[in-house]
């Protein structure tokens, strides 16, 4: 059974910093890529980052660049998602995703396997 359990949400306030993590169990780690998408309400789950099955290759939402990093452990079947820099419009619950398809890919529907999801709230 394929488990993908998100944790390091929180409250913070705006220009604050959170690290997420998401820890997977019951796949070949190494075998997907990773990505992180987020939810806010009344819209759509969007895409925020994703890394390739060997860390190698990183990809970011614009309005993320230069404030979040995306990193994987695959010795410990972990991805992370570091954020600096929080805003408001970052206010979401936050998803991680595996991906076994042999390109990375940013649109969530090629995602096989997703974890419960953590909330992340910056107040102004």
């Amino acid at each position: 059974q394929v488990r993908l359990v998100e944790s390091g949400g929180g409250l913070v306030q705006a220009g604050g910093s959170l690290r997420l993590s998401c820890a997977a169990s019951g796949l070949t780690f190494s075998s997907y890529h990773m990505g992180w998408f987020r939810q806010a309400p009344g819209k759509e789950r969007e895409f925020v980052a994703c890394i390739t099955k060997t860390g190698s290759n990183t990809y970011y939402k614009d309005s993320v660049k230069g404030r979040f990093t995306i990193s994987r452990d695959n010795a410990k079947n972990t991805v992370y998602l570091q954020m600096n820099s929080l805003k408001p419009e970052d206010t979401a619950v936050y998803y991680c995703a595996a991906d076994s398809s042999s390109l990375i890919e940013t649109r969530s529907i090629k995602y096989d396997y997703w974890g419960q999801g953590t909330q992340v709230t910056v107040s102004s």
